[in-house]
């Protein structure tokens, strides 16, 4: 028999939000179906290393490369702008929403269920691309890795009929 909650333990969802139709419909069903203490609406993205020498062989081995001083991380402004939306439409569909944005340091889906595990989030909130047939077996989702791999339960919103 699995160990009661502490009644005085937050909830926690954990919105991943990357922008799409689907992810936008996610956090209206969230909205309007679910209540929690904290709504953590998660961007993840990957980052550009424009500036690199392709002769230059020094490796950054703790994640992605760190964006220069001296220029704008292109994707980390895109990531921004999504992660505002989605907190945006969150806070819009009564949540209470605030942002986290994270660089993929391996898979989107991983690290998905790394930010859900350091914030330990009682639900992970994601549409999907709904693919089906010989397709789906060429190509899974990032929502169907975060289920099959992650050990908290999933929400999972398909694209509208």
């Amino acid at each position: 028999m699995a160990s009661p909650v502490p009644k005085d333990k937050k909830t926690v969802l954990l919105i991943a939000f990357d922008g799409s139709r689907t992810a936008r419909r996610a956090v209206q069903y969230a909205g309007r179906f679910l209540t929690a203490d904290r709504a953590v609406v998660l961007t993840v993205w990957s980052p550009m290393d424009r500036g690199s020498d392709p002769g230059n062989y020094d490796y950054d081995l703790d994640g992605p490369p760190d964006p220069r001083d001296d220029e704008l991380d292109i994707a980390l402004a895109e990531a921004q702008r999504i992660n505002d939306e989605g907190v945006e439409l969150a806070v819009g569909a009564g949540l209470p929403a605030e942002p986290m944005r994270r660089a993929v340091t391996y898979t989107v889906w991983q690290s998905i269920i790394e930010a859900a595990d350091e914030l330990d989030a009682d639900l992970i909130i994601t549409g999907t691309r709904a693919t089906t047939g010989f397709r789906s077996l060429l190509q899974s989702s990032v929502a169907d890795h975060v289920m099959r791999r992650g050990h908290r339960p999933v929400l999972i919103v398909p694209p509208e009929p």
